[in-house]
């Protein structure tokens, strides 16, 4: 289960999606699940 709580993203890496945007991927620090931010 996600914890959709608003955090810093641990061990960012920056990823282009297919339409060409930019998006940030990594870990959320408290729980580990993945978190994706699109934008970043």
């Amino acid at each position: 289960m996600k914890c959709k709580a608003k955090r810093e993203i641990k061990n960012p890496q920056n990823v282009t999606l297919k339409n060409g945007k930019k998006a940030v991927r990594g870990l959320c620090p408290v729980c580990g699940t993945k978190m994706f931010r699109i934008g970043g």
